[in-house]
């Protein structure tokens, strides 16, 4: 099966705006909705704390190796400023496993230096203040935005960049514009199930490698499946 240079597909990117209120941007989302009923963040956590945690850890990592560090970590560090006060060398043996554990480390004691010095400890609820943490990015905010706070935001991770490329949502690389994109095509109640189902429809389908097309609901009305399969 032949495949494109991801994100082109070769079609226009569709206009600002053009796909709001209905449409097909809505029917994807309907369908991966349907396809997915159980469709969740896979990493372990209690508290917007734990998630800003495993988020961190989860860059260049899995959830699952994410999950088995934090079972532990979790119980060792229970608040900000214990992260703030770890001594680096044991913070770095402890999430090791995770790769590039080193800046890791670093990235955690300085974002939850900042949690403590600066918010009393609380991890905050806003785009504005959680970037301005050290360490923490666009997407990482957005993660905690749309699934720890239940606000409208979406998280743009490699698995949506590719799904929303596929399926026509966006021509964009870039993960702000692709972002910026979807924003457009979707109303706010709908992003934070868009960071949530086009995750889970990239990891578990819509794969970079091997896209599992035979059992994708959507290969009708995809960019994609038209021009690499069908």
């Amino acid at each position: 099966m032949s495949r494109a240079p991801a994100g082109r597909t070769g079609r226009r990117r569709p206009a600002r705006g053009e796909l709001e209120g209905g449409g097909q941007a809505l029917e994807i989302l309907r369908r991966i909705d349907q396809a997915y009923p159980d469709a969740h963040v896979e990493l372990h956590f209690r508290n917007p704390l734990e998630l800003l945690v495993a988020t961190i850890l989860s860059a260049q990592s899995t959830d699952k190796r994410v999950n088995e560090v934090t079972a532990t970590l979790f119980a060792d560090y229970p608040d900000a400023a214990a992260y703030a006060d770890a001594d680096p060398g044991e913070l770095e043996e402890a999430i090791r496993s995770t790769g590039f554990f080193r800046q890791k480390a670093k990235n955690l004691r300085a974002c939850c230096r900042d949690i403590v010095e600066r918010f009393d400890g609380d991890v905050p609820d806003t785009m504005q203040e959680l970037t301005s943490l050290a360490g923490v990015g666009r997407k990482t905010a957005s993660v905690l935005l749309a699934v720890a706070f239940d606000k409208p935001a979406i998280a743009v991770d490699t698995h949506c960049r590719r799904v929303s490329q596929r399926l026509g949502l966006t021509a964009e690389d870039n993960p702000e514009k692709v972002e910026a994109d979807l924003r457009d095509r979707y109303p706010e109640d709908a992003w934070a199930s868009i960071t949530r189902l086009f995750i889970w429809h990239g990891r578990y389908t819509c794969k970079a490698r091997k896209p599992l097309c035979e059992r994708c609901a959507l290969p009708d009305i995809c960019p994609w499946y038209q021009d690499n399969v069908a």
